[in-house]
């Protein structure tokens, strides 16, 4: 394996945290490089689910390190709570590591998060999580946030906290309210909880490079996914941090010449939660079907994902921004029995706005702008679905040999368009639920 990222190829919700559970059987140490506890990842192990927000999906595995990267937001106060709960779940908590340089969310920063979103007009709502992701990076941005490291320093750390009760004070103040939080408070709140993560805070970027140098191996695992990434994605419907392949070496510490392989995830159809242009969706009785049988609720919000057909021009795109080397394809158990199936393979747009960006009336690739792709139709090729198949028939597949005709064919309608071969399937939450194409992935 030596250095492996493993990103989402759509919207986020593509099944990376089973995925990464999977990968993680090979792994020293699983890496999370970016965002922070407005991503859920859920692992099935037989008949027990563990839902992880901050904490690595390797934290399962035993005799792997689950890192915290520097490119990470950490409320430290969830944070304490998921190695509290992974503990009463007789899961071993003393391979965690925190970067000392991931910077911490604050109450306050969870409190302008709210008023923030409230203050936009109706239809420029990002629908964020409100977790306070978003104040945060502005103030890492701003060189003004707080750091891991700055708990070892007791005047530092009271420093910054006034500082930043103070500031956030003043935003409010343009919102109309009166901020009430207390500096001193949560100074000494955040030194109570700080307390309790010091014993597992390192210098991540050290520890993964000398982890490299003796040969060990190292699964960079992505958050969201591409099309919620800043400067990639839906702006602005997304999220913080940069969710594409470029940002595991930043958010890591690992240089890029390090990185052997890229593993995109890609869901057999496509969801999205919150606000933005989805121009594959299913408005209709096929994507409420697809929506229950898929569970296509958030993880860490439980809000309903609108779910549409697979977008081949996003996973195109993902593909080339991000150098993916292998697919992992989910859920194509969702689509069983589904009759026939659309794929979308290119977008059509109006001749005016083609010249205007100097693009082609059918596109390829994903659009900069959400004013061009709220114009989009897309171009659909369709393709026979499989039978109805249960999760007995499912566990009698042994390879590719073994598969239905029609998901070979939907399989390599895909591989064709994006230029990227499907190495692993899932057709359910379960480690089991897994199968190998080729041998190539565990």
């Amino acid at each position: 394996m030596a250095c492996t990222i493993l990103m989402g190829t759509q919207w986020g919700d593509e099944g990376k945290g089973k995925v990464t559970d999977i990968l993680a059987r090979e792994a020293d140490a699983v890496v999370r490089y970016q965002g922070g506890n407005n991503a859920g990842h859920t692992i099935v192990v037989g008949d027990r689910t563990f839902k992880l927000h901050l904490v690595p999906s390797g934290v399962v595995r035993e005799n792997t390190l689950s890192v915290i990267g520097d490119g990470t937001v950490i409320d430290p106060w969830v944070l304490r709570t998921e190695i509290r709960h992974l503990n009463d779940l007789g899961i071993s908590t003393g391979g965690i590591v925190i970067s000392d340089r991931a910077h911490l969310i604050m109450p306050y920063h969870r409190m302008l998060d709210g008023l923030q979103e409230a203050g936009k007009k109706e239809g420029r709502k990002v629908g964020t999580t409100g977790r306070g992701i978003g104040p945060c990076y502005q103030d890492k941005a701003a060189r003004v946030g707080i750091r891991m490291g700055d708990l070892r320093y007791p005047e530092l750390l009271r420093e910054k906290v006034c500082n930043g009760v103070q500031n956030a004070k003043k935003l409010a103040k343009a919102f109309g309210v009166d901020l009430e939080i207390d500096e001193e408070q949560t100074f000494r709140d955040l030194t109570e909880v700080g307390n309790t993560l010091i014993p597992h805070m390192r210098d991540a970027p050290l520890l993964l490079n000398d982890m490299i140098e003796k040969g060990k191996n190292i699964l960079l695992e992505g958050a969201q996914g591409t099309f919620l990434d800043i400067d990639r994605g839906t702006y602005p419907f997304v999220t913080s941090s940069s969710c594409t392949a470029g940002y595991a070496s930043a958010g890591s510490g690992i240089g890029p010449l390090d990185i052997d392989r890229i593993v995109g995830v890609v869901k057999a159809y496509t969801t999205r939660v919150g606000e933005g242009p989805f121009p594959t969706e299913l408005k209709d009785d096929l994507g409420k079907h697809i929506q229950d049988r898929g569970h296509e609720f958030g993880t860490t919000t439980n809000r309903p994902r609108r779910c549409g057909w697979l977008d081949l021009v996003m996973v195109r795109s993902s593909v080339q921004w991000n150098s993916i080397t292998d697919l992992a394809l989910t859920k194509v158990d969702v689509l069983s029995g589904s009759g026939t199936l659309m794929v979308c393979t290119g977008y059509r747009i109006p001749r005016k706005e083609a010249e205007e960006h100097g693009l082609a009336t059918v596109m390829r690739y994903f659009p900069s702008h959400l004013e061009l792709l709220a114009k989009a139709e897309p171009v659909y090729v369709k393709v026979k679905g499989w039978g109805d198949m249960t999760d007995e028939d499912w566990r009698m597949v042994k390879g590719k040999d073994d598969l239905p005709g029609e998901l070979l064919e939907y399989m390599g309608l895909i591989e064709r368009e994006v230029n990227a071969d499907v190495k692993l399937l899932s057709f359910g939450k379960g480690r089991e639920q897994t199968i190998s194409i080729d041998g190539d992935l565990p």
